[in-house]
């Protein structure tokens, strides 16, 4: 049986610092949507840069997310955390502009978002859509490989 630990708020953001990807879980009208992200961490905000769809309508219909990263070296060794948050979209382009640095800074070819270009049945490009997520709270696991036991 392995111990498995909580971790300290410095392990937290250390491990958001360091994966950059996770599952972001959203609910609208009462259906669950989880979905594989990039994120980008600056000081305790979280931003989503995506293409306009499913994700950004449950976001924009239900604020309320849930991100959830993870760093397994096996199954005796591993660390996890969850996020919750409300996520704000974008819309001013002084924010939309800091936000797009931060994540050209650290994915400058907009991948996979914008891995190719997607056209709707009138010819339209996708749209890109950026939010914030503010935490309201966190929490992590973790476990070594060594039992108490």
């Amino acid at each position: 049986m392995l111990d498995i630990d909580e971790m300290s708020s410095k392990e937290i953001q250390e491990l958001l610092q360091k994966v950059g990807h996770g599952h972001l879980g959203c609910v609208f009208e009462g259906h669950p949507y989880v979905v594989p992200m990039h994120y980008y961490l600056q000081d305790s905000d979280i931003y989503i840069f995506t293409t306009v769809g499913m994700k950004t309508k449950y976001m924009d219909g239900n604020p309320e997310v849930c991100l959830q990263v993870e760093e397994v070296r096996d199954s005796e060794h591993w660390r996890s955390v969850v996020v919750n948050g409300r996520a704000e979209r974008l819309t001013q382009q002084p924010d939309i502009d800091r936000a797009m640095e931060l994540v050209k800074e650290h994915n400058p070819t907009l991948s996979p978002a914008i891995n190719r270009t997607w056209m709707d049945s009138w010819g339209r490009a996708e749209v890109i859509a950026i939010y914030r997520i503010y935490p309201s709270e966190m929490s992590g696991r973790t476990t070594q490989g060594i039992s108490s036991r």
